[in-house]
This record gives structure tokens, sequence and C-alpha cells, in this order.
């Protein structure tokens, strides 16, 4: 008896040893995931603010809370069945699903760098509906951004997807569902900061104290340059993403001499003390972007005279209606603050 317990003992420790690997393999493979979708998760926290912008502030962070909890059923539910069905039983088609994903990246970056350059910002300010009081109209926007996240949600379950390609099938869902939940809480908690920080300053500038009331100041003041800094690493990051998705993507399918000309000029730099890894990485980085804008650049020179003639399609600027009344410039209702207290 005392050996058949022992012999159950050693079993359950063994058990036990394989499971704690299991747990660290997730572990592992949602880290490695998660930080291969970085750049579209700052998009997405980048893109998530206008929609709730210039809605009562009593509003905003339900507003959020509908979002969030859309974007995660969008993963759990649509997303995350879909593309393990995919890697089951056709996972060919996976890494053409990611370059088609990396395009639409590289689309929507260069769109947004063209249109600051060359978008006619005014006009399209002024042109930009008053954001709609009441339910229907609040569901409107809530639809958009849920839409809106969709995308940027399959792209960011097929780029995790891609990196734990080896894992059993078990161990890429809960890698999956691990990743899906993470990346919701960290998007729509960043939201929800960023859109409340200057309801935060406005509270701090009415203490007594003149060190709250010059902290509330720069809260509220300093929340559009916030914003735009945001705005702008999110473009910068879907450009990389996608351009470095692309690159990968055609050398996989056989054309190596654009990837293998990265790696040549990563080269020099390489082996620098120190900093030899960052700086393969950042010129790795740079190329990357580069690429995503070029090849950016020519989708839309080919889907821009296409959108003119077809009945469905994004307006110019990504203003959609009600979803985009919040565009940028518009009042929010909230009272300005001396940032002198």
């Amino acid at each position: 008896m005392s050996g058949g317990l022992v012999a159950l003992l050693d079993d359950v420790a063994a058990l036990a040893r394989i499971a704690a690997a299991s747990v660290d393999d997730i572990a592992a493979g949602a880290a490695k995931a998660g930080a291969k979708a970085a750049g579209v998760v700052i998009d997405d926290a980048a893109v998530t603010p206008q929609y709730v912008s210039g809605a009562d502030p009593s509003r905003e962070l339900p507003m959020i809370k509908k979002i969030f909890w859309g974007s995660l059923r969008n993963k759990l539910l649509i997303i995350l069945p879909a593309l393990l069905l995919i890697s089951a039983f056709i996972p060919g088609v996976i890494p053409f699903i990611l370059m088609l994903g990396g395009t639409y990246l590289c689309y929507e970056g260069a769109e947004k760098v063209w249109h600051k350059f060359f978008g006619h910002h005014e006009a399209k300010d002024a042109d930009a509906p008053a954001v709609e009081r009441g339910p229907d109209a609040e569901s409107k926007v809530i639809k958009g951004a849920i839409t809106t996240d969709f995308i940027l949600s399959c792209e960011i379950m097929v780029i995790s997807m891609n990196e734990v390609g080896d894992a059993s099938i078990w161990v890429r869902a809960i890698i999956l569902v691990v990743v899906a939940i993470a990346i919701t809480i960290l998007v729509y908690g960043a939201v929800g900061l960023i859109v409340k920080m200057d309801d935060i300053g406005l509270h701090l500038a009415k203490k007594d104290s003149a060190g709250s009331q010059r902290l509330g100041g720069l809260l509220v003041k300093g929340m559009p340059a916030v914003l735009a800094a945001i705005t702008f690493v999110g473009t910068i990051a879907m450009l990389w993403v996608g351009g470095h998705i692309m690159l990968v993507g055609v050398s996989d399918l056989g054309w190596h001499a654009p990837y293998d000309l990265v790696h040549t000029l990563e080269h020099p730099v390489a082996g620098i003390a120190v900093v030899g890894g960052f700086l393969s990485w950042l010129v790795n980085t740079l190329c990357s972007a580069v690429v995503g804008l070029a090849w950016g650049l020519v989708v839309m020179a080919v889907l821009h005279p296409l959108k003119k003639v077809l009945p469905f399609g994004k307006k110019d600027g990504h203003e959609d209606g009600e979803a985009r009344a919040a565009a940028a410039g518009h009042s929010s209702g909230k009272p300005d603050v001396d940032p002198a207290g």
C-alpha cells in the first residue's frame, strides 16, 4: 500500500512539474506574442480616445466600458475561434492573412502621414459635425469604435498567433486568450486614464494648494500634446510593424533581396560594444518604417481612385459620420483652466 502511495505521489509530482512547465511556456509565449503586437496596441490606444472626445464627461467612462466589452467579445468569440480553425486545418493561409493585415497597417499609417502633410485639416474640422447627444447617437459612436477595434484586434491576434505557431493548439488557445484579455485591459485602461486626465487636472486646479493648482493646469493644458504624441507614435508603430511584416513575408515567400538588404545595413552597427544590439534594432525598425510608408503609398495610389467609384469604403480623413463626430479640435464641454492657477 505504501509503495502504491509513493508511486501515486511521484505521478502527482511529475504532473505538477509538467503543469508548471506548461504555465511557464504559456507565460513566455504570451509575453512574446504581446510584444510583437505592441505596435498595433499603441495605435489602438491612440485611436479610441477620439471616439469619446467631446462627449458628456459623465458618459466617457461608460462608453469606454462598452467599447472594452465589445473589443473583448471580438477577440474571444469571433477572432480567436476563427484563427484556431484556420491554424488547425489550413495553416498555410496564416502568412497571407498576416501580410494582408500588414498591408492594412501600411495603408493606414501612410494615409495618416499623407493627410498630415497634404490634407486640408481646417476644412475637415470645419465640416465635422458637433458631438450629438442622446443614447442613439452614443450607440452609433460605440458601434463605430468597436468596428475599428475589430480590424486592429484581428491584426493583434494574427501577429500573436504567428509567434506561437509551433505550440499545440490548446497551448495556442490559452496563450491567445491571455494575450486578448491582457491587451484589452491594457489598452482600455490607458484610454480611460487618458480621457479622464483633464478631469483630474480640473479637480486638482480647484484645490487650495498652489502646487496642486499648477499641476492641474498643466494636466489640462498638456493633454492635447499628449494625445498628439500618442497619435504620432501610433502612426510610426503602424508603419514599422506593417513594413516588418511585409519584409519577413516576402522573404518567406522566396524574395529575399529586400530583407537581406536590411540585414546588410544592420551589420556595420551590430558589432558596436554595448549599444550594438540597440542600433541594429533601430536600423531594422527604420528600414521597416520606410518600407511600410512606401508600400502604404502604393496601396493608397491604387485604392483612392477606386473609392471614388465604389459604393463603399471610408471617407477621406476617416470621417465616418457620428463615429467620427468627435474630431480633433472640437470642444469637450469642459472649462478651460489657467495653468498658473
